[in-house]
């Protein structure tokens, strides 16, 4: 475990994967309270812990959040909630990414289609979910051209990982196909849609 500091309230813990990042997140939001706590946000293999130091100092702060890591060992976190989203897969690199991985159109969207997936954090823009869990066959690096504008809704890939895009945007990720799902709507509360913790199936449809 490394610790790193991030400003006067906060620091960034370090950790192996991303399991342990879940297990300590729901340790601490569900365990007793600790002083001066005031919210944690995961990160890749990583937690951003704030605090109020005028609650408690950060010495302090780490001290109890170091116990409560030790405690949760190999324990696996509660799942959060299951997200079954409809995609069509008509996105414009899906041969590439098929010739690429030596099989075919069909075969990649089985794949893509045939995984469950967990929310390991959000980021780069609001209500994008990295997803983990993505096929190994499917892990490609990504494009040596970014595009200067993917829809939203774009349906992607990228090295270990997969995405919908909730905003038009320049993006170098693999368009596989297209998701009508609202993702960030900051009428509604929470405004993103997904969560770190939940799980994601993509449907053909």
């Amino acid at each position: 475990m490394r610790v790193r500091d991030v400003g006067d309230t906060a620091f960034s813990i370090e950790l192996d994967d991303n399991a342990a990042v879940a297990a300590l997140r729901v340790a601490l939001r569900h365990g007793p309270p600790v002083p001066g706590l005031i919210e944690t946000v995961p990160g890749l293999s990583s937690l951003l812990v704030c605090f109020d130091p005028a609650r408690a100092s950060r010495d302090a702060v780490e001290a109890a959040v170091r116990e409560r890591a030790s405690g949760v060992g190999g324990a696996e976190p509660a799942a959060g909630r299951l997200w079954r989203i409809a995609v069509r897969y008509d996105g414009p690199d899906l041969g590439a990414v098929a010739a690429a991985a030596g099989l075919s159109v069909d075969e990649v969207i089985a794949l893509h289609g045939g995984t469950r997936y967990s929310v390991l954090m959000l980021g780069f823009m609001p209500g994008f979910a990295y997803l983990g869990g993505l096929d190994s066959r499917l892990r490609i690096p990504r494009r040596a051209e970014p595009r200067l504008r993917v829809p939203a809704g774009s349906v992607a890939i990228a090295d270990d990982m997969t995405a919908i895009y909730p905003w038009e945007s320049p993006g170098g990720w693999h368009l596989l196909g297209t998701a009508g799902v609202v993702l960030f709507d900051q009428t509604r509360q929470p405004p993103a849609l997904l969560a770190a913790g939940d799980q994601v199936e993509f449907i053909v449809g």
